[in-house]
């Protein structure tokens, strides 16, 4: 059975990402699709708009066949990280292909820049250096140190968020000497940023979710954009905790974590540098929300998606000490949910998976999965009390979700 590999995060599953998995399966010739996708707090730093089961039938219900989690160690971190943990997963449950959405839509680009930056590192890094000295953010030193490189305009716009991610996968693949096949589709209608709609039928999920909390009943207004099944449980989400999470939800838990913190405990907590311990605190007794702090303590040397990736790990208490060294690659394979067919697939090839299969969290002793119980167990905390138990118990309870 040859399978191809997605990298997603489903938040949540809508018709651009359909397009993507039907175009993905017909560029690889799959008879199975895997996703890797983030748990219950993502790449931007930012907590799902609902839990990772509810996601994973998104996914089940609309074409994927396996969904592996991404350990939180990767989900919530910069893409070279998260690209390393999400290519070591689908290197280890024997992907024959990655495809990704870009940008670009060229493959050949994605190679052409791996070359030229190779040829080009040292004075690469000495104009982000240079850059960095500046004040600017990582990612912005990036950018303008890559335009500074002779010929640049010829190569991929590195300044587009899904070309930055494919760069980052084709990396990991050759850094892992796997023997994963690449394949790219461009991203159709919706840019990754866009807040509105402009499109009669792809809207990015950006723009989906700012129309969810704008309308509390608005469902309607995004029916068109997103597939049966995901509409359905959204709205079985909404029945069943009544809410849907975003960071507003933790701000009194932020804050109270915040304001009963010393600098030096809160130095402690991966991604605090800098000195940022002290503009954290000051911003935090004077901000009647997340907005609010966020717009305090950005800098135009943090990104907004770096700073909330920081705020995730002061919730979820993740120290440096903890997250010290290079871990390239994930330790396990958290299955989440499979179809028929994901599961035909799973009992001819696990064996051979160089990883061990995770289907029940309380048989399971890894210590590396501890972080996604601590995220699980905050990620609870966003909904009303009568229903937190319920969402806490499925971290240990829920088995993989099948659908026939």
């Amino acid at each position: 059975m040859r399978a191809v590999g997605l990298i997603v995060e489903y938040n949540p599953f809508h018709n651009g990402h359909a397009y993507h998995l039907e175009a993905s399966k017909e560029a690889a010739k799959a008879d199975v699709v895997i996703a890797v996708m983030s748990g219950n707090f993502l790449q931007r730093g930012e907590p799902a708009l609902v839990s990772k089961w509810y996601r994973t039938r998104m996914a089940l219900l609309n074409g994927v066949d396996i969904v592996f989690e991404l350990p939180y160690r990767f989900a919530v971190q910069k893409a070279e990280t998260f690209a390393n943990g999400a290519v070591s997963i689908l290197d280890a449950a024997g992907c024959d292909s990655l495809c990704f959405g870009s940008e670009s839509g060229d493959l050949s680009a994605f190679y052409q820049t791996i070359d030229f930056l190779e040829e080009q590192h040292t004075r690469f890094d000495h104009h982000i250096k240079r850059f960095m000295d500046t004040g600017v953010s990582y990612p912005k030193a990036v950018s303008l140190s890559f335009r500074q490189l002779p010929d640049s305009e010829r190569y991929l716009d590195l300044a587009k968020p899904n070309n930055i991610l494919g760069f980052q996968y084709i990396k990991a693949i050759n850094q892992q000497k796997s023997p994963i096949r690449p394949l790219t589709v461009a991203r159709k209608n919706a840019d990754y940023h866009d807040e509105d709609f402009s499109s009669e039928t792809i809207a990015s999920a950006t723009s989906i979710r700012k129309a969810i909390f704008s309308n509390e009943d608005g469902k309607s207004e995004i029916d068109q954009y997103v597939p049966e099944p995901t509409k359905q449980l959204l709205q079985q989400y909404l029945h069943d905790y009544h809410v849907f999470h975003q960071w507003e939800n933790y701000w009194s838990l932020l804050q109270f974590r915040l304001i009963h913190s010393s600098p030096d405990e809160l130095r402690e907590i991966y991604e605090v540098e800098e000195g940022l311990e002290h503009r954290l605190l000051a911003a935090a007794l004077v901000s009647n929300n997340f907005q609010e702090f966020m717009q305090k303590i950005k800098t135009k040397r943090y990104t907004w998606t770096r700073l909330q990736r920081l705020c995730v790990h002061i919730l979820t208490n993740t120290k440096k000490a903890e997250m010290a060294g290079k871990i390239e690659k994930a330790s396990y394979l958290r299955l989440l949910g499979m179809t028929t067919i994901g599961k035909a697939y799973l009992n001819m090839r696990k064996k051979d998976f160089s990883l061990p299969l995770v289907s029940k969290l309380s048989s399971f002793k890894e210590k590396e999965i501890i972080f996604d119980v601590k995220a699980a167990r905050v990620y609870s905390l966003g909904i009303p009390n009568q229903f937190k138990s319920d969402l806490i118990r499925q971290e240990y309870k829920q088995p993989p979700i099948f659908i026939e």
